[in-house]
């Protein structure tokens, strides 16, 4: 397997360990850190980027060339959109669908998928395109998996911070390259110099350098 593929699996190991804490099945309907978003509903929609994964990988590879991540995310409709854009209320409501099964059956899939998804993983060959939930376009597998370590990343912060638990200690394998995607939708959002202020000036530093 490549090296984004064994984080994958590391940054899925995470997400599964999250849902297992008590207090995630304890709040289940309260609101979330997230607008709009119940805890069970951010719970889903964690779960879903290890669900997704497996989901892809079941169906026949796209016929059309991939295309890289830069060019994916300036498709994707969610990306900068408003709270109430209509891909965003598709998100909200399909993990709120999902959540309505309860936490038991939410974790029960997601560990399912994460034990599966590792064997898909070993059998997939090098060249391996998938097609995002996102659109009706071809990803390499490894971005394909990148994206969705970075959903995980973030949101396993958003659900953590939402019960009251620790934010998952992800390992370098996983946060390097996640790290390297925030910062290009970073600077294709706000601009280099944006972002070395944050990083570097904090007396030129912008108010925001959210990759979203």
């Amino acid at each position: 397997m490549t090296a984004i593929q064994d984080a994958y699996g590391l940054a899925a190991a995470a997400a599964v360990e999250l849902l297992r804490e008590p207090m995630v099945a304890l709040r289940w309907t309260e609101p979330s850190a997230l607008a709009d978003f119940t805890v069970g509903g951010l719970a889903a929609h964690l779960a879903s980027q290890v669900e997704t994964v497996l989901a892809r990988l079941a169906e026949p590879a796209p016929t059309t060339p991939p295309i890289d991540l830069a060019e994916h995310y300036s498709r994707a409709a969610w990306l900068g959109a408003d709270l109430d854009a209509e891909a965003n209320l598709a998100i909200r409501g399909k993990g709120e669908q999902l959540a309505t099964d309860g936490p038991a059956a939410v974790l029960a899939r997601t560990e399912s998928a994460a034990n599966a998804v590792a064997a898909e993983l070993a059998a997939a060959g090098p060249d391996r395109t998938v097609s995002p939930p996102a659109g009706p376009w071809a990803l390499r597998l490894d971005d394909f998996l990148l994206t969705r370590m970075m959903e995980i990343a973030v949101h396993g912060d958003d659900l953590a911070c939402s019960v009251g638990v620790p934010t998952p200690d992800l390992p370098g394998e996983v946060l390097v390259p996640v790290f390297a995607l925030l910062t290009s939708l970073s600077v294709r959002r706000h601009g280099a110099t944006a972002l070395l202020r944050a990083l570097s000036r904090t007396e030129r530093a912008p108010a925001t350098v959210s990759a979203f």
